[in-house]
């Protein structure tokens, strides 16, 4: 247990400088007696990947972090589509107007640009290149001892793992946590878009289209730039041994092979990457932890890191940020003190991602359940296992009963955490 006067600096080393390690050196900045280190195992801090998407939660921790007014680029998603990428049929409309009082509209825009507006907002000498952590060491009240691949130690008082779905944060203090690849496989690329709008005006529009088991993205990012990010389905039982999880270079006929059934606007597309831009990603899954920290109190994971979903709900860049967000504001509250501010901290974040997981899993019993009425209902002649390649789309798109989903994409973390302090201070 390490407890730290008011007066004392604590020290934070944060592993990791996505956007939760970025936005957790800005949010601990500006708190009184923390010195915060950020490395970066990579020698230049560089996004890795094509889009991303800036939502109202998302939104919501920028404006608290003071760097939302940085963040100017962006293709405005109003409506986001669904279609059979076989026949062109629309599936699913879901219009995305801002809520009232949002004062920035939802966009789809470059990894690189969010990137760019957090660094703007990262002090001076506070990230360090070209360290990648190869273990850490619980030395009790003295802290945390990390080494590096490099040959440099150095002990940090607090360590935040903000280091990704392959944590060495969270291998170290959870040893016997497992990732395993769930079968799905994302090949992303930007590319100039007039020329892909040319091929269909419905490309102007950000989607979906699908296949049963595959699926094309198809999006503006802004600056006259546009992502296609391609997914297909692979046996793990026969990949998982050859797959990684970020940023493969792999060839373009690789990736067009997946999708021989697709309308020809659709394959004249993903032709028009160019050789050398497709970049692999395959998705990693692991369980639910029952709690962010370890270590009694002097480690805490964030973002990826902590909840090991694949990118299940397309905001974990918003996700991370609010972590870093609310660990500040909760060190700041118990005066820097890393025990109760990271019992806070579990007790804000670990329901909420509790709840991700439980929705995950009620989705897949719901779509399971719909395919097994359909099967009940004959077998038509091509048909796959009872069920025709249309029915199949939908089932996989259509989401039922049309659930609220604004406790992710409208989260307010600010008010999550006004509500927080309040129940403590009624204890």
């Amino acid at each position: 247990m390490l407890l730290k006067a008011p007066e004392e600096v604590l020290k934070v080393a944060i592993i990791g400088g996505g956007p939760g390690g970025l936005s957790t050196a800005i949010a601990l900045s500006q708190i009184a007696n923390v010195d915060v280190r950020l490395y970066e195992q990579a020698s230049v801090l560089r996004e890795v990947g094509a889009g991303i998407s800036i939502g109202q939660n998302s939104w919501n921790v920028l404006e608290l972090l003071g760097v939302a007014d940085t963040l100017t680029s962006g293709h405005v998603t109003a409506t986001v589509l669904n279609l059979n990428g076989k026949t062109g049929e629309e599936v699913h409309r879901m219009a995305r107007p801002p809520a009232p009082g949002q004062k920035h509209a939802n966009i789809r825009t470059q990894r690189t640009q969010l990137q760019s507006a957090l660094l703007a907002h990262v002090k001076p000498g506070v990230i360090q290149l070209s360290k990648k952590l190869a273990r850490m060491t619980d030395k009790g009240a003295d802290g945390v001892e990390l080494v590096f691949e490099d040959g440099t130690a150095e002990v940090a008082d607090l360590v935040v793992g903000a280091d990704g779905i392959r944590s060495v944060v969270r291998d170290s203090a959870w040893p016997e946590y497992e990732l395993k690849f769930t079968g799905t496989t994302i090949w992303r690329a930007l590319l100039s878009w007039d020329a892909v709008v040319a091929l269909d005006e419905r490309f102007a529009t950000t989607g979906w289209w699908h296949g049963p088991t595959t699926h094309v993205w198809l999006s503006p990012v802004g600056d006259g730039l546009g992502e296609i990010a391609a997914r297909a389905w692979h046996d793990p039982a026969v990949h998982s041994a050859s797959k990684v999880s970020w940023g493969v270079p792999v060839g373009n006929e690789h990736v067009e092979s997946h999708f021989p059934e697709y309308l020809p606007q659709i394959r004249a597309a993903l032709a028009q990457v160019k050789t050398g831009d497709w970049r692999e990603f395959a998705a990693f899954a692991g369980p639910e932890l029952d709690r962010l920290t370890a270590w009694d109190g002097k480690v805490v994971l964030v973002g990826d890191a902590s909840h090991a979903l694949s990118g299940a709900f397309g905001s974990g860049a918003g996700f991370a940020m609010e972590d870093g967000w609310v660990l500040a504001q909760a060190l700041q509250k118990f005066n820097n003190d890393t025990v109760r501010a990271l019992q806070v901290f579990d007790a804000i974040r670990l329901p909420y991602y509790g709840r991700m997981y439980s929705h995950l899993a009620a989705e897949a019993a719901g779509r399971e359940a719909k395919l097994v009425q359909l099967r009940s209902e004959g077998v038509k002649e091509g048909d796959e296992d009872g069920v025709s390649y249309d029915d199949r789309v939908r089932v996989k798109v259509i989401k039922g009963g049309g659930k609220d989903m604004s406790w992710i994409y409208a989260n307010d973390i600010g008010a999550v955490w006004r509500k927080a302090v309040e129940g403590l201070e009624e204890e």
